[in-house]
Parts: structure tokens; sequence; C-alpha cells
């Protein structure tokens, strides 16, 4: 699935319009419909009043007739308001009104201004809702959240037949009580920073009305390309994105104030942004497979051994932080790579021996408070000569000379990496990536905001307001394929390719489960997939993991450990 940028999406618009032909109109008339679809997808979905009596009985002769006109539960009773904003946005959801209109529900427009300032489409679709006889009233001080007595006769235009259908509310129509449900049709991927008034007071005031809010493309106030949302950000329960996926819906906080997002088609033809080349992608079973050309049924050869499928050495553990050598181990193993060697403290081994049956130790350091040495470099060389991939870091520790120890491997191995923990910690205080060669071999590193914040010099509260262009930034600076963890983990080429995912649980917030994504990237590294390849699926089957572990966990997910979701690898 693509995800755009606003300004690849209005490219995407002009090409449509401009050179394959397709009136911006009928875009337009596609959007409001999809809206209104949605609209009625959540009526029947969340009311508990009976349906009426189906329109468009299909015939029970031969022939049949059959009809799109869909039994709405509750129709009578469904009174919706749609926010109209001035752009094209407010376009959408003037169309999205009479469609709901047409499949008799009661709708109001609330313009945010004088609905004469519209223009161009938007100007079109106010004339032809008006026409239609869908009642519109006009943003003003008696919005407010209590009810307020007077003449309310010259804000609205006569109501429509489908809006006299709605059951009585006893309320004003200039209060929210009226209203099943809105619509926010005010700002669009244009806008960006605060709203200005008066579409800060209607947000406010919509947010506070308790009823649910189904945004058009995106929720007025969130930033389109960051996911950044506003003091006055609309939360919806559904956002209707429209052709593309938005990459602030992607996210947070902006997907949280977006509720569900639904992507809908609005004729604009996926050929289109194969040929803008677009480079963002949602990570899906079709992304995996097509893009990313990986069997993801991981068929194993029947004539395949332990040889086929990799050598991945762990180099990590220290006395008081022993588990996370074993756990990124352990996940390498189970995500099926054939061997693993774990290099590790000697005075370590002698309390790890035995806890994994099936995994390798290779005694790495000689300090006799079971912790790291600058010595051990030149060991670890040795020790991965026969090794394909190496994950280093978990449970490392902290320890005298640590970026010449880092160095040196960064210089002399030739294997591919996944770097994760400590071993981020070391480089970024080493400033390895802005003085040090870039290396031959494939190099992942896995941080978690706090180390990418390290790693790039800034604050983790500006990693975290545009996590997706920082992330493409840093990994083709540096030459690099970079894991940005957190709710929907980042994967980022060197080649600036972006993938996002959207697979996991909460309760993957637990100490552990990066040394577990550590071991999962590396494990499928050995197996022969591209650090590219292999850092995508692995964040994907983390993920998945952690939702199974979390289901088996129904009682209390909370409680779920890091080697819970190895276990459901």
């Amino acid at each position: 699935m693509y995800i755009v940028t606003a300004q690849q999406m209005r490219d995407l618009d002009q090409y449509t319009i401009e050179q394959l032909g397709i009136p911006a109109m009928s875009l337009m008339e596609s959007a409001g419909k999809a809206i209104a679809e949605e609209v009625i997808a959540w009526c029947g979905g969340h009311q508990d009043a009976q349906a009426d009596v189906p329109r468009g009985r299909a015939l029970t002769n031969e022939g049949g007739i059959r009809s799109d006109e869909k039994a709405i539960p509750g129709r009578s009773r469904q009174h919706w308001l749609v926010l109209v904003g001035k752009g094209n946005n407010g376009g959408d959801g003037l169309v999205a009104a009479r469609y709901l209109a047409d499949a008799g529900l009661a709708v109001t427009l609330l313009y945010a201004g004088d609905p004469q300032e519209l223009t161009g489409d938007a100007a079109a679709q106010r004339d032809a809702a008006q026409r239609s006889g869908i009642p519109h009233l006009i943003w003003n001080d008696e919005w407010n959240l209590q009810p307020q007595s007077g003449n309310n006769e010259q804000k609205t235009i006569p109501t429509s037949p489908a809006a006299a259908n709605a059951e009585p509310t006893g309320q004003s129509p200039n209060h929210w009580t009226a209203y099943s449900g809105i619509i926010d049709a005010l700002l669009g991927t244009g806008s960006q920073g605060e709203p200005r008034e008066p579409y800060a007071s209607i947000i406010r005031s919509a947010n506070a009305s308790g009823k649910p809010i189904i945004a058009a493309d995106i929720p007025s106030g969130l930033n389109a390309d960051t996911g950044e949302v506003a003091e006055n950000c609309i939360r919806a329960k559904v956002t209707v994105c429209l052709a593309f996926l938005k990459q602030g819906l992607t996210q947070y906080p902006g997907a949280g104030a977006a509720g569900e997002v639904v992507v809908r088609s609005i004729g604009i033809p996926r050929a289109a942004a194969r040929q803008a080349e677009l480079r963002t992608h949602l990570i899906t079973d079709d992304v995996l497979r097509d893009v990313l050309q990986i069997d993801t049924s991981r068929a194993r050869a029947i004539d395949g051994h332990k040889g086929t499928y990799g050598h991945v050495m762990v180099v990590g553990g220290s006395m008081n932080m022993s588990g996370a050598g074993l756990m990124a181990s352990r996940s390498a193993l189970r995500i099926g790579s054939g061997l693993v060697t774990w290099a590790l403290p000697e005075q370590l081994m002698k309390h790890m021996v035995g806890h994994v049956p099936e995994l390798m130790m290779a005694p790495a350091s000689q300090d006799p408070d079971g912790q790291w040495t600058a010595d051990t470099a030149h060991t670890i060389m040795k020790q991965a000569a026969k090794a394909d991939v190496l994950a280093i870091g978990p449970g490392l520790g902290r320890f005298e000379k640590d970026g010449e120890w880092l160095h040196t491997l960064w210089k002399e191995t030739e294997q591919p990496w996944v770097l994760d923990a400590d071993g981020l910690n070391i480089l970024s205080e080493a400033d390895g990536l802005s003085r040090w060669p870039h290396r031959k071999a494939d190099t992942v590193l896995t941080p978690h905001p706090g180390e990418m914040a390290r790693l790039a010099g800034v604050s983790t509260a500006d990693i975290q307001r545009d996590r997706i262009g920082i992330a493409r930034e840093f990994a083709r600076k540096h030459g690099v394929v970079l894991v940005l963890k957190g709710a929907r983990t980042i994967v980022a080429s060197p080649h600036g390719d972006i993938l996002v995912n959207t697979t996991g649980h909460p309760g993957m917030a637990t100490g552990g489960s990066g040394d577990v994504l550590t071991g999962v990237i590396s494990g499928l590294m050995a197996q022969g997939w591209s650090g590219w390849q292999a850092a995508a699926f692995g964040v994907h089957l983390h993920g998945h993991a952690g939702e199974e572990a979390a289901r088996k966990r129904s009682g209390n997910p909370a409680s779920l450990l890091a080697g819970d979701i190895i276990e459901s690898l």
C-alpha cells in the first residue's frame, strides 16, 4: 500500500486531471460518495435501532431486479451534521451530504464561514446541495455546548424531505445534541499548524460534543506529513482517507486522532503512483511479496541442512544484563537460523550453560566481573570467522575504550551487522557514522527513539515529531538500513525507501522485546535475505508474534514478557 505526502498527493491529483483527463469534479464526486458510504457503514455497525424496511427489494421472479439502495438501521432516526470548510475538503463533504440525503438520512450542513466564499468545484457543490434542499447553518456563537434560546429561523434553509423524517430531539438545530454524528470536512492535507478561528472553535466544540466524528481524508488539525496534531485537532472515530494513505495517518499521535483509517479509491489509478516512483509503503503481505520479493511462506528446501540457513553470532550480554544476549540468541534460532553462537564474557558463560541447549557459546572476555573489555575485539573477529551475520549490542554494557573496540570491529569484519542497544550508544558517542567509512556489508541499526536521538544529535521530541522524515534522511546519509522502533516502526533504506509497520501490541512495551527483534532480523539475514528485506520482514513478524502472545494472555496482556514473543514467532 502506497503512502504519500501532501505534496505527492497534489501532484497525483494534477497528473490525473491534466494528463489522464479525469475532471476534478469527477474525483470530488467519487470522494464524497466514498465518505457517505463509510458513514452508512458506521450507522449499520453502531446503531441499536431496528432496520427500516429495505428499499429496492429484489423481485422474486427469475430475472429479478437488484438495487444498490441499502437498508440503514434506524435510518429515519439518523441526522448527520457536515462541517464544511472553504476548500476542496469542504467540497467532498458537500458531495457526501447529497449522497446521505439520497439514502434517506437527515443531513444538515454547518459552514465555517460565509458559504458564498467557496470557489471552484466546492462552490459548484455548494449550489448542488442547496438545490437538493439540504439545510445549512453558519457557525456562530450559538454553537456552545449549552443550549441557548432564540430565533434561529434566519440561519436555516427549509429542511429537505430527508431531514423532515428525522425524529425530533427537543434541541435547537444549533446544538450538537440534535445530531447522530458529525462529518469533518473542514481542513484538508494542505493545512499546517494551529487552525485559525473559527476552525479552532468548531473543532473544540465538535470534540466536546461526544458525537462520533468521521473525518474526510484527514482529521482537521492533523499534519498530513508528520502526524503531529495541533492543540485543536479533530478526534475521529473513522478517517476516510481518499486515494492513497497519507503519511501523517501512519504515525502517532496522528494515528490516534484518526481512529480507524479506511483508504478508499476515488479514481486515481495505482499506475499513477508507480509512474511517480513513490518510495513509501505500508508493510503488507503484498508489499513483502511484490515490492521486496520475499517468500513470506519461508518454505524450506527438502534437502536443506543447518548450513543452508546460516550462522548468527550474537555479541553481547554482561553479568547484570545476561538475559539480553540470551533472548537475542534464542529468537535468532526460533526464526530459523541454522546455527547461533553467543559470544559472551567467560564469567557469565558458566551461568548460562544449558538454558538453551541448541545454542553454542564462545567465551570472549576474561574479565573477572563478567564485563566486556576493549582487548576482546580481536577475539571476536577470530570467533566470528565462520559466522554469516553479527548481532552486536544486546546486554553489552559500556566499558573503557568501547569506542575503539567497536571501531576495530567496524573496519575489520566483513559480515553484515545488526547493531542494537549499547552498540548504538557506543556508536553515537564515538560519532562513528560521521567519522568512520561506510561498511560494504549491509548494516542494520535498530534504535528506539531515545537511541535515535543520540545518533542524530537531536532531542527525542524532535525524533517523534517527524519520524519518517528523520529516518529517511539518516539512512540515506549514512548508508545504513534504519529500524526506528516504537508504535508504527519505520524501516528506512540507504536509497530513500520507507516502510511503515502496523503489526504489534501495546503489551510488547516490555524489557527485552528489542533484543528479540535483533535476533529475528539477524536470523533472517543469515538465511539469505538482505538487510533491507530482513528488517522489513523481521519487524512485521515480530509484531505478529507480539499480537499472538497477547492473545494467549487475553486475561492480562500487560503481563506480556519478551520470552512470550519468542515462543510465538
